[in-house]
């Protein structure tokens, strides 16, 4: 028989061991500055959408009634001018910056962080197994947030976020949500899918998209802010409107011809079926049954 030599076995166990410790690496790379498209959903992006515009949104009448009660000059409040947007609608619009942190010994990737222009927020997605804290943990606008990798795909799941929007005409996003997360790179561009699990808001999941450009010569500039008072108004005023009483909420259905059942949102309202169940009920309030928005 031959022998076997002690030398060449010491070295090859070394290098098992060795390769049985090396992490496993990330499907895909990440990093780099992302440049935001502002072509989908457009109003949402920068100017806002308009009052009265719940289309598209799964919400239950407890979030329509908060919505209902919003008044946009609540952002002129010193409190509101450098609130950050959460985790969840940051993506809206914006440049993002994403980077990766390694342990140095190891090498293990413990976290993919992310910065948004938009009041420089940063938030960090750790990759390292850690379970999520306790419920009764702070809040916070950013969460907390694991990832994994499914494929080539980073899914994240964040909780323990601060109260929120669904979108930036009064529609609330609970501090009870649990949001999940996709990260899909194709070549240059990323698509960024975000779904909201919100049942005190929300009859179903919540469902947005956002498409990025990789920016070869990238650059994020800093966003620095500072509240002032806007308005002079009286001390501990807060604009709101009572129920009933919003007047500005039918403009976008006159606007637009969206008739009040689909303005008004719910998740009954997503699917093609609400518009033949509008038109055999006849309440089509004298218009063309044209496509449902």
């Amino acid at each position: 028989m031959d022998q076997v030599n002690p030398h060449k076995a010491g070295i090859t166990l070394l290098l098992l061991a060795i390769l049985g410790s090396v992490p496993a690496a990330a499907q895909i790379e990440l990093s780099g500055v992302w440049s935001n498209q502002l072509h989908e959903d457009f109003p949402d992006r920068l100017a806002g959408p308009e009052l009265g515009d719940y289309t598209g949104i799964p919400l239950n009448n407890a979030a329509r009634l908060r919505a209902e009660a919003w008044d946009a000059s609540l952002i002129t409040l010193p409190e509101y001018q450098c609130r950050v947007h959460p985790s969840d609608y940051a993506p809206s619009f914006a440049d993002i910056r994403i980077w990766e942190e390694y342990d140095k010994d190891t090498q293990a990737l413990l976290a993919i962080h992310i910065h948004h222009f938009a009041w420089g927020t940063e938030r960090t997605i750790w990759m390292d197994g850690r379970p999520h804290p306790p419920d009764y943990a702070g809040h916070t606008s950013m969460g907390f947030s694991t990832g994994k990798w499914d494929g080539d795909i980073l899914t994240v799941t964040t909780d323990h976020l601060k109260e929120g929007w669904i979108r930036r005409n009064g529609v609330p996003r609970s501090d009870r949500a649990v949001v999940t997360e996709h990260f899909i790179r194709h070549e240059n561009g990323l698509t960024w899918v975000t779904v909201i699990n919100d049942p005190p808001y929300l009859t179903e999941p919540m469902i947005r998209s956002r498409d990025y450009v990789w920016s070869v010569a990238g650059q994020i500039a800093p966003y620095p802010c500072e509240s002032v008072e806007e308005i002079v108004r009286p001390k501990d005023a807060i604009p709101h409107h009572l129920p009933g009483t919003n007047t500005f909420l039918k403009e976008y259905q006159k606007n637009h011809g969206v008739l009040e059942q689909g303005a008004m949102g719910g998740a009954e309202t997503l699917y093609p079926e609400f518009r033949q169940k509008v038109i055999a009920a006849g309440d089509l309030g004298g218009k063309a049954p044209g496509p449902l928005q």
